[in-house]
């Protein structure tokens, strides 16, 4: 793109590319943007930082290092930000756009192609930073093979909602709202040019001969504050190269740097994510559509846009429980892992120490601006506990002071919170009380009594009565249980062998007095025994002693020094007992 200032225009037919697409890495670059139109950086002034650049970072200076209290290549290289890719250079395997086809390609195939020196990357490097009020910048620097006087390249920043292209697994489809950086290095190297296109479905083509989808026919003009770039105009030390630590001549780095807000790429308040980047060395000509050369691809995220993280946990852990929330996350790109982000649902069920697809919404590509999350009513058996927020990146979330359900969240440019909330499992207690059915006795040691939840019984069943006729047991989930006597004290008759349903609905302990209650009564026993002997004459006998006992247990074992005996143990009271006794003289 050589002179292109003031003259950047329309192509009438499309230019040969001759070039080959390269696949270094992919550089995907989450970016926020608008479907806008294309935008023209011309006639830049002079000066080594961009305003509003959160760093000082110096993209207009042509060298690598920075300056007090700046930044610049050689002092970003170990931020997580930064990447470095190498290519291929002097060689037929380099990667390149196939020659030949269309620059309106929606999938540009590639194949291996020696690229002239000048236009032959041997290094890319990109480094991306956000500033407090949202905007995001983007810095990129290229090395090349041999000196370049007036150097061109295309920077493609894509979105990726279409996936990859037929065949591919790294080179991703263009897609409506993709946008392509044109810069153009002039008078060597000391301006820069900038233009942005945008991908359409429809319209007009910036290549008028072309039928969307294509790049845009329009071209908007940004002020100078919106890009800068310089190459490279002495030679620079291996020392002071920390991209690639070669010695480099004059003219063979070039860096640029450009605030993606004012490049219409990422406009105020939005938020957009773009997939992926493609670098592509370009002939120098008078639009885009001269040929592009080398290629790269770099895979990394650029984005202003933040993230919403919520996690619920029960108490214990891993109870199956569902737990309901709503949101008013909202947003273009807002991308959220349960089905809806103003309505979702949380399930910590088998989770342990760690977390799980099914405890946790993560909500990706959230704007800047104020969102509440709230937790709905507690479910049975449970009970709201607390609610914790850690924000990052400038972002914060606190509970709510009216509303302790509710988080409310500041999300700033490329901040994450992440809300964790906790209900604790609602536990409660049985009180079972043993007396005598005889009324005003003291409690009944040793029944035993067993208790079952959905016909099985809880750990330690079946309980026995302490020395005061009671048992407790407590730590029990909130439920309906089931509680029968199974074993009545020695001396007594159990008076209710069914089993009666106990609910447990409050939160208790043993002692607390809020236990679920259960009393039951047991009869005392009674033994009889009718003894028969002869006066002291000799003639005298019993044939037969009858008791009409209904509830004892009858014997006839005789008793020493008697004749005949009848013995009726466990008798039942209260009731009466007629025995006979007959008498033969």
């Amino acid at each position: 793109m050589a002179a292109l200032s003031g003259r950047w225009k329309r192509g009438r037919r499309e230019v040969s590319p001759g070039h080959t697409t390269k696949r270094r890495q992919a550089f995907v670059v989450g970016v926020t943007i608008g479907i806008v139109a294309s935008v023209l950086f011309s006639g830049l002034a002079a000066h080594a930082i961009l305003s509003g650049s959160p760093s000082n970072f110096e993209s207009n200076d042509g060298d690598m290092v920075a300056g007090t209290n700046n930044h610049d290549w050689n002092n970003v290289i170990n931020n997580a930000a930064y990447v470095h890719l190498s290519d291929t250079a002097a060689s037929t395997g380099d990667d390149s756009f196939t020659p030949g086809q269309k620059q309106d390609t929606t999938c540009p195939s590639t194949d291996g192609h020696k690229n002239p020196p000048k236009d032959d990357f041997t290094d890319i490097a990109s480094f991306t930073e956000l500033a407090t009020n949202g905007d995001t910048f983007l810095y990129g620097a290229t090395i090349r093979y041999a000196a370049n006087g007036n150097a061109s390249e295309n920077v493609e920043l894509k979105q990726g909602t279409s996936g990859y292209c037929p065949g591919s697994t790294t080179l991703l489809a263009r897609t409506p709202g993709d946008k392509l950086l044109a810069i153009d290095y002039l008078n060597g190297g000391t301006s820069v040019d900038f233009h942005v296109l945008t991908w359409i479905a429809s319209g007009a083509c910036f290549v008028s001969s072309d039928a969307a989808p294509c790049w845009g026919a329009s071209v908007l003009t940004l002020g100078a504050a919106g890009a800068e770039g310089k190459a490279s105009q002495s030679d620079i030390t291996a020392a002071n190269n920390k991209i690639s630590n070669t010695f480099l001549n004059a003219g063979e780095f070039a860096e640029f740097g450009v605030n993606l807000r004012l490049a219409g790429i990422i406009p105020a308040g939005t938020c957009k994510s773009f997939a992926q980047t493609v670098w592509e060395s370009r002939s120098s000509g008078s639009s885009f559509v001269s040929s592009t050369k080398d290629v790269t691809l770099e895979d990394k995220s650029i984005t202003n846009c933040g993230e919403v993280v919520i996690i619920k946990h029960t108490n214990p852990r891993g109870i199956n429980k569902v737990f309901n929330f709503t949101s008013n996350l909202a947003g273009s790109e807002l991308t959220c892992t349960k089905t809806a982000a103003t309505a979702f649902s949380l399930n910590d069920n088998g989770n342990t120490t760690a977390n799980s697809a099914g405890n946790t919404q993560d909500c990706t590509n959230v704007p800047v601006g104020t969102f509440t999350v709230t937790e709905g009513a507690n479910p049975t058996g449970f009970g709201f506990a607390s609610l914790s927020c850690v924000g990052a990146g400038g972002a914060t979330g606190v509970q709510n002071t009216t509303v302790p359900k509710q988080a409310d969240i500041t999300m700033t440019a490329g901040g994450k919170v992440t809300c964790t909330y906790v209900n604790n499992q609602l536990k409660g207690a049985i009180k079972i009380t043993k007396t005598s059915s005889k009324g005003l006795n003291p409690g009944l040691a040793g029944a035993q009594f067993a208790i079952t939840s959905g016909g099985t019984a809880i750990a330690g069943s079946p309980f026995t009565t302490n020395a005061s006729g009671v048992i407790c047991v407590d730590n029990l989930a909130l439920n309906t249980y089931s509680v029968r006597e199974t074993v009545a004290p020695t001396g007594y008759a159990i008076d209710d062998t069914t089993a009666h349903n106990v609910s447990v609905t409050a939160n208790s302990t043993c002692g607390d007095g809020n236990e679920a209650t259960f009393a039951a009564t047991d009869t005392p026993l009674s033994d009889i025994q009718v003894r028969f002997r002869d006066g002291g004459s000799g003639a005298t006998s019993a044939t037969s002693i009858t008791c009409d006992n209904t509830t004892g247990t009858g014997s006839d074992a005789n008793t020493a020094g008697w004749d005949k005996t009848r013995t009726v143990t466990g008798v039942h009271a209260p009731t009466t007992i007629h025995c006979t006794i007959e008498v033969d003289p």
